[in-house]
């Protein structure tokens, strides 16, 4: 069989923690959980099942909510528990269950408090191109050693991020992980172009599928953003097919009635099955 080249898959690594790497190269790890922390003990439970699925497969795995979604369709969509309370459900997960946990941040004075608990800041799409928030994300990220994960504008084309790279360069901040989540096509609708991951490897970073928000429609439902999470094993597949470092996944117990991104979240009872069938593709893929 031919060998996939460094170019095909960029080589850079981020080694998350002490028993977890990350690379376009090596088998692919998850980052999985609600859309947002609902309750302290709806986060733990999601977070220990998920874990023992992500343990039982052999898939390294990043617990993922938000603790505010700052970024809501309409006024009256919920928020979250608050940064306090957050970052307290986020160190007991990290802490109780050993798994690395991730989080987006908001605003510059959110940035060293979160980066003091949590392995990975995730900068949000529509905030990827405020250039002092970027900064302040990567100099938190670099004075506690953690990773960031970088969203890509679903109104960027997959070269731009490259400028964006370079200003949590600019910092010091080498632990950067790219997230593709699909294009604007028209009005209240994303599409995935397979050609976005292969573009954004070529920076040598860890590329990550978000596989979920990549199926939102927004705004589709008036005050709420609608999505259609039957193709979300499709997206999944074919971006294990190209080679990436690992996947996003929205999952929840009941997606009907989540607080947030529900119609793009993946059932819990369904995550198993979808696992396994990614970890067979990955492992083919990898050994071309």
């Amino acid at each position: 069989m031919m060998q996939r080249s460094q170019q095909d898959l960029g080589m850079k690594h981020i080694q998350l923690t002490e028993h977890i790497t990350i690379g376009n190269d090596l088998p692919f790890a998850l980052q999985a959980g609600p859309c947002q922390i609902e309750s302290r003990e709806h986060a733990l439970m999601l977070a220990q099942e998920i874990s023992a699925i992500a343990g039982k497969l052999g898939i390294a795995y990043v617990f993922k909510a938000s603790f505010d979604k700052a970024n809501r369709s309409s006024l009256g969509g919920r928020r979250g528990v608050g940064l306090e309370s957050g970052l307290a459900i986020l160190a007991e997960i990290r802490d109780s269950i050993g798994c690395p946990v991730l989080t987006d941040v908001h605003t510059e004075d959110q940035c060293r408090p979160v980066a003091a608990v949590v392995d990975m800041l995730q900068i949000p799409a529509f905030l990827c191109r405020q250039t002092d928030f970027v900064l302040a994300v990567g100099a938190a990220a670099v004075e506690y050693d953690r990773a960031v994960n970088l969203k890509k504008g679903q109104f960027l084309a997959p070269w731009d991020i490259n400028n964006i790279v370079e200003k949590l360069e600019s910092t010091g901040c080498n632990k950067i992980a790219l997230v593709e989540r699909g294009v604007t096509f028209g009005y209240g609708n994303l599409v995935v172009d397979p050609r976005a991951l292969y573009e954004m490897a070529k920076t040598g970073y860890p590329v990550v599928m978000d596989a979920t928000h990549a199926v939102q429609m927004p705004g589709a439902l008036g005050n709420a953003s609608g999505g259609k999470r039957e193709y979300v094993p499709v997206i999944a597949r074919a971006a294990i097919g190209v080679g990436i470092a690992m996947l996003f996944m929205e999952v929840h117990d009941d997606p009907d009635n989540a607080a947030s991104d529900g119609p793009n979240s993946i059932r819990l009872d369904q995550l198993e099955a979808l696992l396994s069938s990614l970890l067979a593709l990955d492992k083919v893929r990898k050994q071309a």
